[in-house]
């Protein structure tokens, strides 16, 4: 299915996805040459259901609080189909988890998915929140240091969601998404105002929902 279709999706035309793998890490150690930076990025799906409740997932971690976890970015997902697509342009596998997600999935845009829409996965309530803006770790995991804008200028960002509702959750589960806001600002659009055209601003800002962190970030960047 494709997600596209559901621009104007309103509740009683939910979009249905499906969630590949769950993945989960612990931050690790990395030596990078200059200094030794601890990460959490490494993550492998895991079996059975899992416990989503706080700001993660049972048995996932983040290494740098500061600028990981936390309500806001409780959960990362990403979008098999846009692993597929980098696994095309780098020519080499990369599979689920390969960006730190800890929810790959199947059959949802989540590059696209509009801040404040819902998705409804096992017995959780998520809520879309901000797109990943990325950081030198991401470089690290991919052995290439013009990653960061090689990632920002793809505009396939993922999502972090929030959680309205703990649960459980597990490879297989359906995602239905739902309660779109009608403002149409989505993670691309965030992203992208931030790292590849600051006149997209105004338009990022339309959305109530835009966390005020970054609103302030965006302020200074205008």
């Amino acid at each position: 299915m494709d997600a596209g279709d559901h621009d104007h999706g309103h509740d009683d035309d939910p979009v249905r996805g499906r969630l590949i793998s769950v993945n989960v890490g612990v931050p690790k150690r990395i030596d990078t040459g200059r200094r030794i930076v601890e990460t959490a990025i490494w993550k492998d799906p895991v079996e059975g259901r899992v416990k989503l409740r706080g700001v993660n997932l049972d048995g996932d971690r983040q290494a740098d609080l500061t600028v990981h976890g936390g309500p806001n970015k409780a959960v990362y997902a990403y979008a098999i189909e846009e692993t597929a697509r980098w696994e095309e342009e780098l020519g080499r596998p990369l599979g689920p988890g390969a960006w730190g997600e800890n929810l790959t999935t199947e059959g949802v845009d989540v590059s696209g998915a509009v801040l404040g829409e819902r998705w409804q996965i096992g017995t959780t309530l998520l809520e879309v929140v901000q797109p990943r803006l990325p950081c030198f770790k991401l470089a690290l995991k991919m052995e290439d240091p013009t990653f960061v804008r090689r990632f920002a200028m793809a505009s396939r960002p993922g999502a972090y969601l929030k959680i309205l509702e703990e649960g459980e959750i597990g490879a297989g589960d359906e995602i239905e998404v739902s309660g779109r806001p009608d403002h149409g600002v989505d993670v691309r659009l965030v992203a992208d105002a931030f790292m590849l055209d600051h006149s997209l601003i105004p338009h990022a800002k339309e959305a109530p929902q835009l966390l005020d962190n970054l609103r302030e970030q965006m302020d200074q960047l205008a």
